[in-house]
């Protein structure tokens, strides 16, 4: 089988970061003469290193689909740069994008949509062979085979359409569809959000075992923050456009710097009774604010509960900023004192 064409890297393979995040905006106009938009991502700095998974984490509307599709091109950056193996990709156009863009890949949330209830499962799995024109005919004939093994799927179910699959058969093809080129780099959207629990542990496992076969680069997305401790190496936490704290995952979880990070940690049901019946979850006050008008100052000042106001909270915006253990930065007048 013939791997897939690989676009010269302009960076040497010994860089450790494979994906960097700077200053990073994108917005929508919301339409009319005011000159609104929804600032969906607002200023992020991010990076990913070869071979770990980053855990990405926040509440809906923060603005993690919004990275995701930056990282992986499918959106236009506003402003600011991503540079994914040394390329940036903000810059790139045409063909040489195209061939950067072999080496990421992406696995939605939702399996009843991401895949064509039209097409076959050998033809999706097929669609980005044709596409980059990898081998002969044959040669990609048995590649889908070969892919459909490599997640657990009968190699003879390439005649079959999705709508013949379970939510977790199909999670399980929308990764082979994501493995065909052979990436280096992966964005998880969600994967397991829509799938029973039995069968999020078993596209859990899945992943855990592709990545070390292939030593792929995971951005994995989820609002369950214990299957994001399990699967990352490192976490960052969004909120309102803006990373507001990153960290190993034993650091995050044992000693968060951010408010916000501690309340959603709160969050995190404990499986023994006992324990659960003692613990006293945070309660945030008050709603989201609206991306189109984003509080000045620290954007979680509204619901914090040890924001200082005026003067100093409600004003000044807090940098991501070294804070707590090594590698752990947060972004917060007051990281800790709490």
């Amino acid at each position: 089988m013939q791997a897939a064409e690989r676009a010269p890297a302009a960076s040497s393979r010994t860089d450790p970061v494979l994906v960097r995040i700077s200053g990073t905006f994108k917005h929508f106009p919301i339409g009319g003469f005011s000159g609104a938009a929804v600032r969906a991502v607002d200023g992020v700095d991010l990076e990913i290193m070869r071979g770990e998974t980053l855990g990405l984490v926040g509440e809906s509307g923060c603005g993690k689909s919004t990275l995701a599709r930056l990282v992986t091109g499918l959106l236009p950056a506003a402003a600011g740069s991503i540079v994914f193996d040394g390329n940036d990709i903000t810059k790139l156009r045409g063909g040489r994008l195209r061939r950067v863009r072999q080496k990421m890949q992406m696995i939605f949330q939702d399996p009843f949509a991401s895949l064509d209830p039209r097409m076959t499962v050998g033809d999706i799995l097929q669609e980005p062979l044709d596409n980059f024109s990898v081998g002969s005919v044959r040669e990609r004939r048995r590649r889908v085979q070969e892919l459909l093994r490599l997640v657990g799927l009968n190699p003879n179910f390439t005649n079959r359409y999705p709508h013949e699959f379970s939510g977790g058969q199909r999670q399980r093809i929308g990764i082979a569809r994501a493995l065909a080129l052979n990436p280096s780099f992966i964005v998880c959207d969600e994967p397991v959000s829509a799938l029973d629990v039995s069968i999020q542990a078993q596209i859990i496992n899945l992943l855990q075992d592709l990545q070390r076969e292939f030593n792929l680069t995971y951005l994995f997305i989820a609002h369950d923050l214990a299957v994001v401790r399990h699967l990352s190496d490192r976490i960052a936490v969004m909120y309102l456009g803006k990373v507001v704290e990153t960290a190993d995952r034993n650091d995050i979880y044992d000693r968060p710097q951010h408010p916000y990070t501690k309340a959603l940690l709160s969050s995190i049901p404990v499986p023994d009774p006992i324990v659960e019946m003692g613990r006293a979850p945070i309660t945030l006050k008050g709603e989201i604010p609206s991306p189109v008008n984003p509080p000045s100052g620290c954007r979680f000042h509204p619901r914090c509960p040890i924001a200082r106001v005026p003067g100093v909270c409600d004003e000044v915006e807090p940098a991501l900023e070294p804070h707590g253990a090594a590698d752990q930065a947060a972004a917060c007048h007051f990281a800790g004192q709490f």
